[in-house]
């Protein structure tokens, strides 16, 4: 148990772009998180609302770090975080509601955990508090052609929450949206990976913490409310665009030259199928999106990739990846859920794997 006159510090961080109004709604339950080594600051990613003036003149306590540019999230957390002096990192969306105990069983779960690297909560929707969110749900998988889901969400299904999920369960990946992890361990793999701009970030940053040896978990004693989409909406272009984008670099900086190159292919090959449900279904935006994010891709292989990257790369730790794909059983057998698909023959299994804490 961590006592709260040695605790350690906590750093509540926000990356926030013009989302005054969240900042209004949602500070005050962070304000109110029983934690008391905590600090709260926001990254001001050069909005051009009223956020700054309005930090100032109704949330004195909380610490601005404004930019002079829009950086995205994974270059403007890199920014305001290099400047943030603490021990953990627990960073919130801004439209997220949270839980006044929240903090607390994270921090322990990491302080008695050395093995553990980074941790989240679970994350429900707080328009209906029955329902998983998207964006992290109780915490994420992946399968073997790079598509992330999660305990609560698969693909777009969304499921209600039951308890079915409340182990405090090993994961491959923690959400964006919610994280917490050490600040120590953030600089030792070297923060977010710039070129991401947005999405995907987060999981590459756990699939790097994972190759080095840590394991990633989410804590459902942890529970935060939060509304998705904040920032940019499901049906923005944009967001299709990074998704897809960035999930293809995913894999080229995370697995070995060939084995990414084969697996990229398979991917490319699979959604070029997407492109033309899309395209026929009456939404090119998406399929346009689709295809400028492959071509993006072989620009970034071609003209950005770091051939110096010497990170560990692979599937070094073999627990919470899914043998094979998840597009078939969720689209052919009618398996949506999370417990549908994740079976004891569909696990790779590894010393450790879903271990209970």
């Amino acid at each position: 148990m961590i006592h709260m006159n040695a605790a350690p510090s906590v750093a509540l961080v926000i990356l926030n772009w013009n989302t005054s109004h969240y900042l209004k709604r949602f500070l005050p339950s962070l304000l109110n998180a029983t934690y008391a080594n905590k600090h709260i600051y926001v990254i001001d990613n050069d909005s051009k609302d009223d956020s700054l003036q309005m930090l100032r003149q109704e949330f004195p306590s909380v610490h601005v770090l404004p930019m002079k540019d829009n950086l995205g999230y994974a270059s403007g957390y890199n920014f305001g975080l290099g400047q943030i002096d603490t021990d953990y990192y627990f960073l919130v969306n801004s439209d997220i509601q949270v839980t006044p105990g929240f903090i607390e069983p994270l921090i322990a779960l990491l302080e008695n955990n050395p093995h553990i690297g980074i941790c989240q909560p679970k994350l429900l929707s707080l328009d209906n508090r029955s329902m998983f969110e998207y964006a992290g749900a109780c915490g994420g998988w992946i399968d073997r052609l790079g598509f992330p889901f999660a305990r609560g969400r698969v693909l777009t299904t969304i499921e209600e929450d039951h308890g079915q999920y409340d182990a405090t369960e090993e994961i491959f990946w923690a959400t964006g949206a919610c994280m917490c992890f050490s600040a120590a361990l953030f600089r030792k793999v070297g923060g977010f990976y710039d070129y991401y701009y947005m999405h995907q970030e987060d999981i590459d940053l756990c699939w790097r913490v994972r190759n080095i040896g840590y394991s990633i978990y989410a804590c459902p004693q942890s529970v935060v409310y939060h509304i998705g989409g904040g920032s940019l909406s499901w049906e923005n272009y944009l967001k299709t665009f990074l998704t897809f984008r960035n999930n293809y670099i995913l894999l080229s900086r995370n697995l070995p030259f060939l084995h990414a190159a084969a697996l990229v292919s398979i991917r490319l090959v699979t959604d070029f199928f997407g492109y033309f449900y899309f395209l026929f279904h009456n939404d090119p935006g998406i399929s346009k999106a689709m295809a400028k994010a492959a071509f993006s891709y072989f620009k970034w292989l071609i003209f950005y990739r770091d051939k110096k990257n010497q990170q560990p790369k692979g599937w070094k730790k073999k627990s919470c990846i899914y043998k094979g794909t998840i597009l078939f059983p969720y689209f052919l057998k009618n398996k949506r859920k999370f417990a549908e698909l994740v079976g004891q023959t569909n696990i790779l299994h590894a010393p450790g794997a879903s271990q209970k804490i």
